[in-house]
């Protein structure tokens, strides 16, 4: 049975649908103190220290990316995939669960934690003698904090609270990423897998290509839907209420501050983490709806963003650390749906695994193309006229 997730709404009481029997159980939830898991990541920082001083051995500065690309996905293969749907009132009852969102606001204050542990490393502090590798492998590590905090900010950007769309910006700051709390939100959302939304990545477009591409066009487009905003209310775009130059600012000053603390010796190191994160999200975008596009309707215009037009992942783990990220089509259906109701869908396209995995598989074109081009044309049917081609 193919179906939208949202139908199954209609089942009542706190239950969960298995897939597999189409039957229901008792429902709880079984990931509540797993989210937490989420608020940790900004500790690989404090743990990549802590094995080097115990271990003796510079490999650990080198944690983040070993956690992220090797062990993440390993646990995944090993746990397998959450592929339950849950329906009638345990929807409601996460909704309003307010664990949930404190779960998602830890992550800011361990996030900040680490970066300023990190440029006292940097700076010579930690006591531990640091190599050029090392102070590499501590960049690194830090970035992929401060990419997984793009995600977080995400999910905070699409609260309709002041407050969390503050937090957002405030998550945004360290990789200097702030036009994405206009771009992903009033331009991605309404653009997605049509030629016009730099972030849908094309039918045979490489990694290499789709980042310079994603960072300019967002960037170029919050910056025209942010002017058009501000002429609407009769400001100009030089205001201090354009969201964009706001969240910059908080970059500048927070980056300002950590130079002249511990000196400018950080700065490569600091900009650099800056460049990692930005990377890390932008090659997450290239796998969340590569090769999709909607088609036109008898009018002329796109049709309705549906679950078809992103790639979707059950992969249990990465999804908690991700805050069920990869459980895109239905965020992308729904998007003022917060993380923790987010469902699997019966109809969007399948990731073969985890975005850890399909991260490293798309830094290597060759490899990507050869497991993803069949998917992408298998899902419409074969018929390449369908599919989201790269233009000439």
């Amino acid at each position: 049975m193919v179906q939208e997730t949202r139908s199954l709404s209609s089942l009542q009481g706190y239950e969960v649908l298995d897939p597999q029997t189409r039957t229901t159980r008792r429902w709880r939830d079984a990931k509540r103190y797993l989210w937490l898991l989420g608020a940790v990541v900004p500790g690989l920082v404090g743990l990549a220290w802590l094995l080097v001083q115990l271990t003796g051995s510079s490999i650990f500065w080198w944690v983040g990316p070993m956690m992220a690309f090797i062990v993440i996905p390993i646990v995944d293969q090993l746990i397998g995939t959450d592929d339950g749907y849950l329906t009638g009132n345990a929807l409601a009852h996460l909704e309003t669960d307010p664990f949930y969102r404190w779960a998602n606001y830890l992550y800011l204050p361990g996030q900040y934690l680490s970066l300023i542990f990190a440029c006292w490393l940097w700076a010579g502090g930690g006591w531990v003698t640091m190599t050029l590798p090392d102070k590499l492998g501590l960049m690194f590590t830090v970035g992929i904090v401060g990419g997984i905090a793009i995600n977080a900010a995400h999910e905070l950007g699409h609260r309709r609270d002041t407050l969390e769309r503050r937090l957002s910006k405030i998550a945004l700051a360290q990789t200097g990423y702030g036009h994405f709390f206009v771009e992903h939100n009033r331009g991605h959302h309404v653009r997605v897998a049509t030629p016009d939304d730099p972030a849908s990545a094309r039918f045979g477009e490489s990694i290499y290509r789709f980042i310079p591409r994603s960072v300019l066009g967002g960037l170029r487009s919050a910056w025209q839907l942010e002017t058009a905003r501000l002429a609407k209310a009769g400001k100009s775009k030089w205001s201090p209420a354009n969201d964009i130059l706001n969240a910059w600012l908080l970059t500048a000053v927070s980056f300002a501050v950590l130079i002249v603390w511990f000196g400018a010796v950080i700065t490569p190191y600091l900009l650099g983490q800056a460049v990692i994160g930005i990377c890390l999200l932008e090659t997450v975008n290239y796998l969340e709806h590569y090769g999709l596009r909607r088609q036109r309707v008898g009018s002329g215009r796109y049709e309705r963003v549906g679950q078809r037009h992103s790639w979707n992942s059950n992969a249990l783990m990465a999804n908690v650390f991700l805050y069920h990220l990869q459980r895109h089509s239905d965020h992308h259906a729904n998007p003022q749906k917060p993380y923790q109701t987010l469902q699997p869908s019966d109809i969007a396209p399948q990731l073969p695994t985890g975005y850890g995995s399909m991260l490293v598989l798309a830094w290597c074109p060759p490899l990507w193309r050869r497991v993803m081009d069949p998917r992408v044309l298998a899902h419409y049917g074969g018929d390449a006229g369908l599919v989201a081609v790269r233009p000439d």
